[in-house]
């Protein structure tokens, strides 16, 4: 097995249902400030791993940028299949993202400002709105 190879087998890149990119860290914070996005991007590792979504059998898979390119109302989250975006991702918002979106796969309608009009859900009927 090469290292790619193995790469993939130990993140479980194959098996997660959902993946939340949190732009968080930046390297000129304009959506917010980078205390706060470090505190969210914390929070999210701390809670994925609590809730066994994340580790060596992943359900979630989550990944940390350093700009989604919305500077307004940050912490910005997008999380795919679905490809929904999120704004004021602070730990309230997330622990509402992940119970709601990530674990029973219904959009948090609050907090989602667009949606890739391309997704089909899995059922089949049809593209999804917000």
């Amino acid at each position: 097995m090469d290292e790619l190879e193995e790469a993939v087998e130990s993140l479980g890149l194959e098996k997660f249902k959902r993946h939340i990119f949190l732009c968080c860290d930046q390297s000129e914070p304009l959506c917010c400030s980078k205390k706060a996005g470090l505190r969210s991007w914390d929070f999210l590792k701390k809670r994925l791993k609590e809730l066994k979504l994340a580790g060596s059998e992943p359900i979630v898979f989550r990944s940390k940028v350093n700009c989604l390119r919305v500077c307004v109302n940050g912490p910005i989250a997008v999380v795919y299949p679905e490809g929904t975006w999120y704004h004021s991702c602070t730990e309230e918002v997330l622990e509402e993202i992940i119970q709601e979106h990530l674990i029973k796969g219904r959009i948090v309608k609050q907090y989602a400002f667009a949606r890739n009009p391309n997704f089909e859900k899995d059922s089949g009927r049809g593209k999804s709105r917000l």
